[in-house]
């Protein structure tokens, strides 16, 4: 259980909803990482009276209302050094994510992991057992596993703004459509992602790190009501049903056990049907890696590069929609012998490939 807390990501809804649970138990918050938002911020300085602030911009920071203000990259790091909580929430999105992770674990402290991308980037040298995942899918699996043999892992997907698109209209489709998620509203880069199913591939790459095994698959659950499926040895396969709210992973990750209620109990006899469908690399080229990815796990750090470039193409009209996957295979195909020594090598490795992108 923690008693304070250092929130990475504060102004974004896992930040938000993370500063809810903490009131709620009269969690400190230690300090507060934001980027652009300083209203919110602000906001939240008033409310919750952190020690430390850090933000994205160097511009930004005289209108933060706080006599303690680190900025960027190294600012974060050296607001975690200066920090004693015992419990790190990283809900930073992106590859800037991953230092203040591996920081974190340097300074061995529990990570609240809501950040994809350290676990992508850099899972081979992350030490599990100061992580504890606040993702829905992998806090479902954690849930129901209760140390039974198991057989299969399974995370769902609501398969993205396009599930129901015809994929010759998909080809055509404008950075401002692929962000209408049909199930809720996120942030750019996590519903494109969402879109592509990239992020699911992710999730796919999280979990066996998480959980040691490549014996994980996703499938496509259009209600988002359930997360989780584990199949058991026995044959026997139990599901984890919650509400799409972020609260109850964030919850067990600041106690470490809820008895109670912190949701309300989904209604059964209101949700109707549940479908299942496969994700197919017809809709979703970028699934045609799985199998690969999965059983080489240090190529992580190519496709999030290669995502995180593909995507700024998108949004400026230099690539398609199914352009994106087609810049991220390339990549994944051009650097598929290339893999990280060492935590110092990843910083090489993701400029090489942004590098390459940006030429194409």
């Amino acid at each position: 259980m923690s008693d304070s807390i250092v929130i990475l990501g504060s102004t974004g809804s896992i930040g938000v909803n993370t500063l809810l649970i903490a009131s709620r138990y009269n969690i400190k918050i230690e300090a507060l990482v934001a980027g652009a938002n300083i209203t919110l911020l602000n906001q939240q300085i008033a409310q919750y009276k952190p020690d430390f602030v850090a933000i994205a911009n160097e511009s930004d920071r005289h209108l933060v209302n706080h006599s303690s203000v680190y900025v960027g990259k190294e600012g974060i790091l050296e607001l975690l050094s200066q920090s004693t909580s015992p419990t790190i929430v990283n809900a930073l999105v992106g590859y800037v994510g991953v230092a203040p992770t591996l920081k974190a674990i340097e300074l061995k402290r529990k990570v609240a992991l809501a950040n994809k991308e350290s676990l992508v980037v850099a899972g081979e040298f992350i030490d599990m057992s100061y992580i504890t995942p606040i993702d829905s899918e992998h806090f479902g699996l954690w849930y129901l596993m209760n140390s039974r043999p198991l057989d299969k892992l399974y995370i769902t997907a609501s398969g993205g703004a396009f599930r129901d698109w015809e994929r010759d209209k998909i080809a055509s489709a404008s950075f401002e459509d692929a962000l209408k998620h049909p199930n809720w509203s996120m942030g750019n880069k996590i519903t494109i992602d969402s879109a592509t199913m990239t992020n699911k591939l992710f999730e796919l790459l999280e979990a066996k790190w998480l959980f040691d095994t490549t014996n994980i698959d996703a499938i496509i659950e259009r209600k988002s009501i359930i997360h989780a499926l584990v199949q058991f040895r026995d044959g026997s396969t139990t599901a984890h049903y919650a509400g799409v709210d972020m609260k109850l992973p964030i919850a067990f990750a600041l106690r470490g056990e809820v008895s109670e209620s912190i949701l309300p109990p989904v209604d059964l006899l209101s949700i109707g049907e549940i479908n299942f469908q496969p994700i197919t690399q017809y809709q979703y080229p970028i699934w045609s890696i799985k199998e690969h990815l999965l059983e080489n796990p240090h190529l992580g750090i190519i496709v999030n590069a290669a995502n995180e470039e593909a995507i700024k193409a998108f949004e400026v009209g230099a690539c398609t929609f199914f352009g994106m996957s087609e810049r991220v295979l390339d990549a994944y195909k051009k650097f598929e012998n290339t893999r990280a020594s060492s935590i110092e090598d990843i910083e090489t490795i993701d400029r090489e490939v942004r590098a390459y992108l940006k030429r194409g």
